[in-house]
């Protein structure tokens, strides 16, 4: 009796892809790949501009200022100032024009400010529920704009939290200011007002309290009514 032999096909419960999908022979592994333990990309000094992330002396830092020079004579280079994700200390380093760097790569991922455990700040990834915490040296002066339900960034390097982004706006209540005066404008002048976090912004003289406004992350001041 003729036997017919048919080919084995994989269990259901195995992550494959068809063949008719990749020039191979056989099934291959969806395998996702998603890591916060990053590779280090290796890039020219010619490379570098504000906001670059780079690796010195094994830590990551934020380019914040840069300057090709070519002098007359010798060799042309890149002045740099740049800051310490970790410590937060800002230095001036040079690197030689062409010279090669490891850039490191910060993975970014949104959080959401959820609430404070004593002297921690916890933000939570809202897909997993996984929670990030870090400590009121970690968040510094911006404290002032952070509010619970804010999405924010945190920037992770090597597994571990080294720095988060506010939203450029925030929508923040003030709570305590002097009342304004009928015929008050934008340009009439400004006055102190003290917002729902604490933080102590100037606006303008027909701000009452109650009102909401936006302010700019980035500078502490006053940018419209929300």
């Amino acid at each position: 009796m003729a036997c017919l032999r048919f080919p084995s096909r994989p269990a259901a419960t195995s992550p494959l892809i068809p063949r008719s999908r990749f020039p191979m022979r056989g099934w291959v592994l969806s395998v996702p790949l998603r890591s916060r333990f990053p590779r280090i990309y290796a890039f020219s000094s010619n490379d570098i501009k504000v906001g670059s992330n780079i690796e010195v002396d094994g830590a990551p830092w934020r380019v914040l200022e840069f300057l090709h020079v070519k002098p007359g004579k010798g060799a042309a280079f890149v002045r740099t100032k740049i800051r310490n994700y970790v410590t937060g200390n800002t230095v001036e380093k040079t690197f030689r024009a062409g010279s090669t760097i490891g850039e490191a790569n910060i993975v970014k991922e949104t959080k959401q400010y959820t609430y404070k455990d004593g002297s921690q700040y916890v933000f939570m990834d809202l897909a997993t529920y996984e929670e990030s915490r870090l400590s009121e040296t970690e968040v510094g002066d911006k404290k002032k704009w952070l509010k619970e339900g804010m999405d924010c960034n945190l920037l992770f390097w090597n597994g571990r939290v080294i720095d988060f982004e506010l939203p450029i706006n925030v929508k923040l209540t003030v709570v305590d200011v002097d009342p304004g005066v009928k015929g008050d404008t934008a340009q009439g002048g400004s006055k102190p007002a003290t917002l729902d976090t604490g933080a102590v912004v100037n606006v303008p003289l027909f701000i009452n309290t109650g009102d909401e406004i936006l302010v700019d992350t980035r500078t502490g001041q006053y940018s419209s009514r929300a």
